[in-house]
């Protein structure tokens, strides 16, 4: 299938698949007339990508996931390596979380006292 027939299929953009073939996730062959051509398991490879994406993880943490990405990801048990990934990511996104909740407090509270000023409340 051509790429735009694998983006059809899972919902991907084209330069999104094409960046997963530079990063060595995804492969495809070309065609006579140059078109990049894929094998029909990449729509499954590509759905547990953007599965694993969609859950908090980068392209660099995907690549642990590389021998399981071809059959049912949610059903395999996850090795000790994706799930020290898995983990290591889950306690940057909290960190990030964090530091945005005290990001907003500090504003809100900013916020309060100058509308304290002016007598209007504030969210």
């Amino acid at each position: 299938m051509r790429i735009g027939e694998l983006a059809r299929a899972t919902g991907a953009s084209a330069r999104a698949l094409r960046h997963y073939e530079q990063a060595g996730l995804i492969s495809s062959e070309r065609a006579p007339n140059s078109y990049r051509v894929y094998d029909e398991r990449a729509v499954t490879r590509v759905r547990n990508i953007r599965y694993l994406l969609d859950a908090g993880l980068t392209l660099d943490d995907v690549r642990v996931f590389l021998p399981c990405l071809d059959g049912d990801l949610t059903a395999a048990p996850p090795s000790g390596q994706g799930l020290r990934v898995a983990l290591d990511r889950l306690a940057v996104l909290d960190a990030r979380i964090a530091a945005q909740t005290a990001a907003r407090d500090r504003l809100r509270e900013a916020l309060r006292e100058r509308a304290g000023d002016r007598g209007r409340p504030v969210g």
